[in-house]
């Protein structure tokens, strides 16, 4: 289950995102942030 979050984010970051979900790269801005977050957790060895 989804749990719903705010976040506070740099401008230029959101405007990045946005382009993204505007290219059809991303379906929106949680599913952009959701693949990005997944993408560095798998890079992360603890």
């Amino acid at each position: 289950m989804k749990q719903r979050v705010t976040l506070t984010i740099d401008k230029d970051l959101l405007g990045w995102l946005d382009g993204k979900v505007d290219e059809k790269i991303f379906a929106n801005r949680s599913h952009g942030l959701e693949f990005l977050a997944k993408k560095k957790k798998q890079t992360i060895v603890l």
